[in-house]
């Protein structure tokens, strides 16, 4: 852009135009900003998405990419309000207000905005076009807010208590209100803890490990592991950009499963595992989740399906992954047998002898069942021991990620399957076995019930037939 005179309203019009979308070329041709690749990914969600939540390890380019957003935002929406706030002054003016300063100081459209110690605006039009900075110490410091085109930040969101989130989140009613909330995960409860577990279906969830970044001082982060330890939770929070460990009665940790999400594998073996959760009630979903190896390919969820439809899905989908995977040569079906699950079971075994499909076979499971016999004495049922030992499998990946080798096992990259897996608790009952939680406490707590968990837990089981069978990887 020019340094010559320019028409302010022409050169409004051609940033909206090009920018509008695409958050991480303006800070690259107006910013000289050069993003990394979590930067560009987060910030392209918040161009496209109503929620954005990404906690971080330390010194990964968090407040630099979020002044980038606040000036990318003031220039590419008409009449817009941004709203930036953290738990402290020091934290919001000292760091975050002065960042903006320094990135639109050497900026590309300077002569556009107008930073002051408050507030930002753009220039003529400072009552409706602006940025402007709240400290987050009481909850009508976020209200009155309304445009159309509107912004707000949250930095440090995990010391911004749950009254001030709760008014930011009434205040964004327009369809095109945003959120994005960033920070070190120093709680293990809150709205901005919710957004990676309970409500990670609401948002579009980061995760930054400072280890990862360009930006961080190794020498740095050793110091701290050397201090600390490894796993302990200064390292988790500062370093991982992980929560504090989890809470006692959570049955999976979200980071054990974080990581299998996030991680890619080959289809080995000639087994095709499918699990299959039969819905319930009306709002829960009936899923089918194919394994090949420790790798579980993308889910298949159907919302209100009979018997005869549920088990022709389930009959289709392995068909198709015969196709794709020449190399299967056996099927294996594992089916919730308890309550609806037995009319489907029935049904794919009468699909399977009319329709002659040779090493086809339906295993049914029942979660109410006594658990097998070698670990009967842990566990209060069937159900609570398959999904311990998927627990278990994904424990030894990630204690073989820690020692730098391969993760070894695969989940879909599903948001509402991560919810539910690591959101299920469990109690210890009367005769000192474990219980897991059921699914009307679950709905109870407000939370989905865990048919997709429930699925791709099916697709580990084992035989009960085979008592010690193996995995069939």
């Amino acid at each position: 852009m020019s340094s010559k005179p320019y028409n302010v309203v022409a050169t409004l019009v051609d940033l909206i135009d090009l920018y509008w979308d695409d958050p991480v070329a303006f800070s690259e041709d107006m910013l000289d900003f050069d993003p990394d690749d979590w930067q560009k990914a987060a910030m392209m969600d918040v161009a496209q998405y109503p929620r954005t939540s990404v906690r971080s390890g330390q010194g990964v380019g968090k407040t630099a990419f979020e002044a980038a957003l606040v000036i990318w935002f003031l220039c590419c929406r008409p009449n817009p309000k941004v709203v930036c706030t953290a738990p402290t002054k020091q934290q919001l003016h000292d760091v975050l207000w002065a960042e903006v300063a320094k990135w639109l100081e050497r900026s590309k459209v300077k002569n556009l905005l107008k930073w002051t110690k408050t507030k930002i605006y753009m220039i003529g039009h400072e009552e409706r076009w602006f940025a402007t900075a709240r400290t987050a110490t009481k909850p009508e410091n976020m209200q009155g807010f309304h445009e159309d085109y509107m912004l707000f930040i949250v930095d440090e969101a995990s010391g911004v208590a749950d009254p001030i989130m709760e008014a930011i989140l009434g205040t964004l009613s327009g369809a095109e209100n945003k959120l994005l909330m960033c920070g070190n995960p120093t709680r293990t409860s809150g709205v901005f803890y919710d957004s990676h577990n309970r409500d990670r279906t609401r948002f579009r969830a980061h995760k930054v490990d400072s280890r990862d970044s360009k930006r961080t001082s190794r020498e740095n982060i050793q110091m701290l592991i050397d201090k600390y330890g490894a796993e302990s939770d200064v390292v988790r929070v500062r370093v991982y950009g992980e929560f504090p460990k989890a809470e006692a009665d959570a049955f999976i940790a979200l980071e054990l499963v974080e990581l299998a999400a996030g991680s890619s594998i080959a289809p080995v073996g000639d087994t095709l595992h499918l699990g299959v959760d039969v819905a319930r009630f009306g709002d829960d979903e009936t899923v089918i989740a194919p394994r090949i190896g420790m790798k579980v390919f993308k889910l298949k969820c159907y919302n209100k399906q009979d018997t005869m439809v549920t088990a022709g899905w389930v009959i289709n989908t392995g068909k198709e992954t015969l196709r794709q995977f020449p190399q299967l040569q056996r099927v294996e079906i594992k089916v919730d047998d308890s309550g609806v699950g037995g009319g489907v079971t029935d049904r794919l075994n009468e699909v399977i002898r009319e329709q002659g499909l040779k090493n086809w076979h339906v295993i049914p499971v029942n979660n109410g069942s006594r658990p097998m016999s070698s670990e009967e004495e842990h566990y209060e049922n069937r159900g609570t021991e398959t999904w311990a030992d998927l627990r278990n499998l994904l424990q030894e990946c990630f204690s073989k990620h820690l020692q730098g080798e391969p993760v070894g096992l695969e989940l879909p990259d599903d948001d509402r399957l991560i919810t539910q897996l690591t959101q299920r608790k469990y109690r210890m009952t009367s005769k000192g076995k474990i219980a897991l939680e059921r699914k009307e406490d679950m709905k109870k707590r407000g939370l989905d019930s865990p048919d997709r968990a429930d699925a791709v837990v099916l697709s580990f089981a084992k035989d009960d037939r085979k008592k010690a069978g193996a995995w069939g990887r």
